[in-house]
């Protein structure tokens, strides 16, 4: 007899909601057609990535780009204020100073 792998291996989630947002949750997933555990999985998918790419991506205006590449072309000279900035964040940081 031929056994089958599983090529997607799951794991188990568990939530404990209060009954008025199972109910809402079983007629959103009902409307979708889906099960509500396709319908859990889909949705909270869906936020975790929008979730992380807010926390990985950085937007800029049009301005606001063209003078990050300018500042990285044309760095400014190396003041105080910078010096006691790079020491500052070596020590919150834990590293050796700079």
């Amino acid at each position: 007899m031929a056994t089958t792998t599983n090529v997607h291996p799951t794991a188990r989630l568990t939530a404990r909601v209060p009954e008025g947002v199972h109910a809402l949750i079983e007629e959103a997933a009902s409307l979708c057609g889906a099960t509500v555990n396709q319908f859990l999985v889909q949705a909270a998918k869906e936020r975790a990535q929008k979730v992380l790419e807010e926390e990985r991506v950085v937007r800029l205006s049009r301005h606001d780009t063209k003078v990050f590449f300018q500042a990285l072309e044309n760095p400014p000279p190396v003041n105080e204020a910078m010096k006691r900035a790079a020491r500052r964040h070596a020590e919150l940081m834990g590293r050796a100073e700079v």
